[in-house]
């Protein structure tokens, strides 16, 4: 790059200046700075459609669903059952009754662990997973290991922070694997698995697997499930829609033959003292009752997006993250942590004599909002040999400019350290 390209931007293209007008909360100031939020791998900002259809839905029809035969009751009912469908859409799903709606990527993989899992595993088995997952997609594994006497294993990840798809498949060919649970994309590094090549390394072995596509949806990353996965999911609030709904989407026959998760109301045929029976998922797994707001709202999100030219903002956020990295070479003492050729748009980095934790609170000061620490991904931290980084996320509703906001933070943060 040009002394000159170092220091003067790319102009934003109209369509994110378009784009950015949909969330009100990018016209908020901090520490009397306009907003840079650059922390959307933790969760991403709500459009004003989102935000709209939630407040319409708790002003105009709340009431609970499945169980009334009142006008507001069945409005909210189809709202429920409509969102269903469009996730059903979005992920590529054969029928809507593979969807099932949980309080985020979290509970999904519980779900998962506990009620399709724990039945098949032995003392000895293996359960496969990857040095670069997500804690919530460790610690349910550990879990079910202790109750049943398997193990959990993990692939090995390169300095450049790279799945090692060779040690990965000898893994499968070589222990006895009977569940395997990988992530799409990392929110630490930001490094895109080769999920397809994952999933027919598993199917040739005859391994269940799991996908965890949380970071990867929000990047238009969504064809884990077509490709073959048993199961995916990912959480609402990573993909425009609000907290506390998440999405588990299986395959229906598979669904039929799991035990339900938890128990209560709406997710049974008849109860009585003598015993109870259950009803056909998704209802087996959604007792009592949901986030009713927020599965609208995820609806919303979708329809927001399906509203959009993704594949120019998708390009743009890619634009955002090399102009990130071309920018990391002004600054001497920055290291890049996740330099795998295919990643979203993730930008971890440490700063020679700052901790992460530093770097977040002064770049506050200059409304500039990034994560820091290790991203509830400790054994991918302790592998690469640091405590954490601090982490830069871009959206498509992010700017040239605010990447230059955030590297005259950087320059100022390295005077002050250095």
């Amino acid at each position: 790059m040009t002394a000159q390209s170092l220091t003067e931007s790319p102009a934003t293209p109209p369509l994110v200046e378009r784009v950015r007008q949909d969330f009100p909360i990018l016209e908020k100031t901090v520490h009397g700075h306009p907003l840079a939020y650059l922390d959307n791998a933790a969760s991403i900002q709500r459009p004003l459609a989102v935000i709209s259809r939630v407040d319409a839905y708790e002003r105009e029809g709340h009431a609970n669903i499945h169980r009334g035969v009142h006008t507001l009751s069945q409005s909210a009912t189809e709202a429920y059952e409509a969102a269903r469908a469009k996730v059903a859409r979005f992920l590529g799903a054969q029928r809507e009754e593979e969807i099932i709606f949980t309080r985020g990527a979290t509970e999904a993989i519980n779900l998962v662990a506990q009620s399709f899992a724990r039945p098949r595993l032995r003392e000895g088995d293996v359960i496969l997973l990857t040095e670069m997952e997500h804690h919530a997609n460790i610690v349910p594994w550990q879990m079910i290991a202790a109750a049943t006497g398997a193990r959990v294993v993990a692939a090995p990840v390169t300095e450049e922070g790279e799945l090692d798809l060779e040690r990965f498949g000898t893994l499968l060919r070589e222990e006895p694997v009977k569940m395997c649970a990988v992530v799409h994309a990392s929110n630490s590094l930001g490094t895109i698995n080769p999920v397809q090549k994952l999933v027919e390394l598993c199917k040739t072995a005859g391994v269940p697997v799991l996908v965890d596509i949380a970071q990867a949806v929000p990047h238009g990353l969504t064809g884990a499930y077509a490709a073959g996965a048993d199961f995916v999911v990912f959480s609402g609030h990573k993909v425009f829609a609000p907290t506390g709904i998440g999405v588990l989407c299986g395959r229906y026959g598979t669904l039929e033959t799991m035990p339900p998760y938890q128990g209560g109301g709406d997710m049974i045929e008849r109860v009585s003292f003598a015993g109870t029976t259950f009803k056909a998922p998704p209802a087996r797994f959604e007792a009592g009752t949901p986030h009713i707001s927020g599965a609208i709202g995820l609806g919303a999100a979708i329809d927001y997006l399906d509203s959009l030219d993704l594949p120019a903002l998708y390009a743009h956020e890619s634009a955002l993250l090399r102009y990130a990295t071309q920018r990391a070479a002004e600054l001497p003492g920055l290291r890049i942590w996740g330099t795998a050729p295919e990643k979203v748009a993730v930008f971890s980095f440490t700063l020679e004599g700052a901790h992460p934790h530093d770097i977040a609170t002064f770049l506050d000061t200059d409304g500039i909002a990034v994560r820091a620490g290790h991203h509830c991904c400790q054994p991918l931290m302790q592998r690469l040999g640091i405590a954490g980084t601090a982490r830069a996320s871009f959206a498509f509703y992010n700017t040239f400019e605010e990447v230059d906001r955030l590297f005259r933070g950087l320059h100022r943060i390295a005077r002050i350290f250095g």
